[in-house]
Formats: structure tokens, sequence, C-alpha cells
């Protein structure tokens, strides 16, 4: 599950596992391993992961399905709009056909 979750957030920050890697002052096969689900990040990176992907480290674990997003530096429109579009994904998610 963290393997996964690790993966998906690296690809969608346009990451590659160098790079990630990098950030976190490890080695690329280190983050290779996390991503196989060959090992699992220390407490020290659950948190550097965390702090780097704007996520819970609950999220990363899985104890709890959701992240968070900063909004740091953000205006209080630029808020506003961000939940609106957020309401419109659940309202659309409702309304749409389960295939």
């Amino acid at each position: 599950m963290i393997a996964e979750k690790i993966k998906y957030l690296r690809e969608c920050h346009n990451m590659t596992q160098s790079e990630l890697a990098k950030k976190l002052g490890l080695s690329r096969s280190g983050v290779n391993a996390w991503e196989m689900g060959i090992t699992v990040p220390s407490t020290v990176y659950i948190v550097k992961l965390a702090r780097l992907f704007h996520v819970s480290s609950d999220y990363l674990l899985g104890i709890k399905e959701s992240s968070t997003i900063s909004v740091e530096g953000l205006t209080e429109r630029e808020i506003a709009s961000i939940a609106e579009i957020i309401e419109c994904y659940r309202a659309h998610r409702k309304t749409a056909p389960q295939t």
C-alpha cells in the first residue's frame, strides 16, 4: 500500500526515483526498494515524504484515506476557488453513472 502511494505521489510531482532520492538524501535504489515493496521507509522518511508531497503521514500509511493540500500563501479567494473545484468533482462523482 505505501509502495503504491510513494510511486503515485512521485509520478504526480513529475519526479524520477533519482530526483526523489536526492531530495531525501538517499540512493535511487532505496526509493526503488520502497516502490517495489521490498522495504518500507523509516519513520524519519515517512515524515520527510509527507512534508515533501504535502500529505499526512496517516495517508501514506493507509490509516486515513485523505490527504491535505497546503494553501499557504494563497488568498481567501483562491482558497475558495479551490474548495469550489473540489465540490464540483464530488458532485460529478455522485451523479456520474458507475462503471
